[in-house]
C-alpha cells in the first residue's frame, strides 16, 4: 500500500499533472512540496519521504561513504518506490502517463536510478545535484524522455565529473538531456528555479 512510504499528496487544481518529489539526504516529505507548487503550478504533488535512516537522517538508499553507495540498496528502493507511484495512481486517480520527476541530491539519484531502471515511469524529470549512481547494465532505451540537469560548479558533494558521467549515460539511452551549470555549490539558488520553472512549463 502507498502508506509503506510516509508521504503527503496535494491534489492538482485544475491540471492533468502529477509531480513527484525526492528530497535529499535529512529531509522529509514536507520539504520540496511549497518548490514544487511554485514550479508546476496547479499540479498534484506526491512526496515520499526516504525509507532509509542514516544516523538519523532520511535517505532513498544506503550509501557506503560519502560519494559510493551501495547498489544492491538502490535497486530495491527503487522497486519499492516504483510499486508506490504505481498503488498511488490507483488511490489518488491521477494518471501515471502524465507523472513527471523533480529531486535534490540523494533524491536526484533516486529519480536518476529510476529513470534508468523504469525508463517508461516519468514523462520528464529535473534533477537538482545528481551524480550517475550505478553503472546500468543492461542500458534499457530512455526514449526521448527530456531530462534537465542541474549542477552547481563548485558542488563539493557531488563533483562535476559525477554529473557529467550521468548526462551521458541518459543521452545514451536516449533521453533528451540537457545540462545547466550554476556558478554555486551543493546549495540550490534562484537559477535552479528559474530554469525548472521553464522545464516544467514546456512539458506542457
Amino acid at each position: 500500500m502507498p502508506s509503506e512510504f510516509i508521504h503527503r499528496f496535494v491534489p492538482s487544481k485544475g491540471s492533468s499533472k502529477t509531480v513527484l518529489l525526492l528530497h535529499g539526504t535529512g529531509g522529509d516529505e514536507n520539504d520540496l512540496l511549497p518548490i514544487g507548487a511554485g514550479l508546476a503550478p496547479g499540479a498534484a504533488l506526491l512526496s515520499p519521504r526516504g525509507r532509509i535512516d542514516e544516523r538519523g537522517a532520511a535517505r532513498f538508499f544506503r550509501r557506503v561513504r560519502e560519494g559510493v553507495f551501495d547498489e544492491e540498496s538502490i535497486r530495491t528502493e527503487a522497486a519499492a518506490l516504483e510499486a508506490f507511484l504505481r498503488e498511488s495512481a490507483d488511490r489518488y486517480g491521477f494518471d501515471p502517463a502524465q507523472l513527471s520527476a523533480l529531486g535534490y541530491s540523494n533524491g536526484a539519484n533516486m529519480i536518476a536510478a529510476l529513470l534508468f531502471l523504469y525508463p517508461s515511469l516519468f514523462s520528464g524529470a529535473v534533477l537538482l545535484r545528481a551524480t550517475l549512481p550505478f553503472e546500468p547494465d543492461p542500458l534499457l532505451p530512455i526514449a526521448g524522455t527530456p531530462v534537465l540537469l542541474e549542477a552547481g560548479q563548485h558542488d563539493p558533494i557531488l563533483p562535476a565529473a559525477g554529473a557529467q558521467k550521468l548526462a551521458k549515460k541518459l543521452a545514451e539511452a536516449g533521453a533528451k538531456v540537457e545540462v545547466r551549470w550554476h556558478n554555486l555549490g551543493h546549495d540550490l539558488g534562484p537559477e535552479d528555479f528559474t530554469a525548472a520553472k521553464e522545464f516544467f512549463k514546456a512539458l506542457g
